[in-house]
Formats: C-alpha cells, structure tokens, sequence
C-alpha cells in the first residue's frame, strides 16, 4: 500500500457509509514498478524515504492486510447470494446485499486510513481524507442495528460459521493487531483520537458482523467449552 498510496494521492477520497452517495475521481497508474524499494525502504506521500520495517509502515501495511481479508470476505459474500441454500433465502440474501455495503464502506474508510498513515503531518493538505468521528458513530449505528436480529451473548463463541462469518472473524482479529500498533505509534507520532476510536469500533462491528452472516445462513454458533475433553 505504501508505494502504491504516495503515487495516487492526492485524489478525492471522500467516502460515505452506505445510503449515501458521493463522487469519485482516481489518479492513474502507469507504472507499478518503481525499483526505488530494492534498498529496503519506501516513500511516504511528502516524498521521505523510510525503511520498510518502520512502525509506520507496519502500521498501515496491517491496515492493508486487513481491506484485503475483508475483500476475501466480500468474495465469499457474493457466492453466498448466488448458491446458498437456507431456511430464509429472502433474510439472508437481504443481510449478505446490507453487510456487503458495509464492508465497502469499511474498505474505502481503511484506504483514507492508509493513506493517512502513510502522510507525516506537515504534509497534510485541506480536503485530504481522513478519518472522522462520524466514522465510528456510522459503526455504531450498524452495530445497533445488527445486535437487534441477534440473540444475545451468554458466552464466549469460538471463530467459525460459514465462509464470510469465518473471514470476517479474521478481520476482526487484524483489526485488533492494527489498534495495537497505531497504539505503539502514537506513542512517537501524532495519530488522532479519532483513528483509535475507529479501529477500536470496527473490530466490534466485525465480531457482530460476523455473528450477524453466520445467523442468516443458519450456522450455529461455536460455543467455548469450559470442561471440554480430547476426542475419543
């Protein structure tokens, strides 16, 4: 993503959850390779070269990772709406089509996030996209709105289901490593609260999304097992 982000920005990066609509506009890439990352380091969007290990590059690669799991995620999303069967096609194909949007949206949010990542922030520009504190409130909102088709928890549940739900648990997983770092970070660099804040709610909307996939595709849940015995 490093590369790849400080040769297509700045673009119009504005993203908006589902429901709304906004334009786009994308840079074009001529050119993949560059060869300048063959000494081990990589440039960040003002131009700075840094090595490829630096915390600030972990913490949007992981960033990276996890837009890429909840790709594989969608694409599992997609196979659901054509060929699974269950009990209520209409319900499942109705949250697969919701929660696809979703994820999304997630995904354009976690490239400004990216994109951010990979900007110091004396190169900052008016109109740069950037996380905000709607962006968790919108999480918030979809996980209200999930929970209310959900039984509630007693326990915990293991990672699991169908294909999305599995996928999404994975997500969930790499959304917290990617908390963790940008915690390290911020301990160096400045990172807004409002980052944090995100990160930290979408692993939650992940957990519940998955639970959420999983229901509708009558997957029961992997109940935690407190006395559980070796098999045979």
């Amino acid at each position: 993503m490093g590369p790849l982000i400080s040769r297509i920005l700045p673009v119009y990066g504005g993203t908006h959850p589902p429901g709304d609509e906004a334009p786009r506009l994308m840079a074009k890439l001529t050119r993949i390779y560059t060869r300048t990352g063959d000494d081990g380091t990589t440039g960040l969007t003002g131009g700075q070269r840094v090595k490829k290990n630096d915390l600030r590059i972990e913490a949007y690669g992981c960033v990276d990772e996890l837009s890429s799991t909840i790709g594989v995620a969608r694409s599992a999303l997609a196979d659901v709406q054509r060929t699974r069967q269950v009990q209520d096609i209409a319900r499942a194909l109705l949250v697969a089509q919701q929660l696809d949007a979703w994820l999304a949206w997630t995904q354009d949010v976690l490239f400004n996030l990216g994109s951010d990542l990979a900007t110091l922030p004396g190169d900052r520009w008016e109109g740069m996209p950037r996380i905000t504190g709607g962006d968790a409130t919108a999480l918030e909102r979809a996980i209200d709105a999930a929970q209310a088709d959900l039984v509630p928890l007693d326990t915990f549940i293991h990672p699991g289901g169908s294909y999305p739900g599995a996928f999404l648990h994975v997500a969930r997983t790499i959304a917290r490593r990617a908390e963790r770092l940008l915690i390290t970070l911020r301990e160096r660099d400045a990172i807004s609260d409002d980052v944090v804040r995100y990160v930290n709610r979408l692993s939650d909307a992940l957990f519940v999304w998955s639970r959420w996939i999983n229901a509708a595709l009558d997957q029961p849940e992997h109940i935690w097992n407190t006395e559980t015995q070796p098999p045979g």
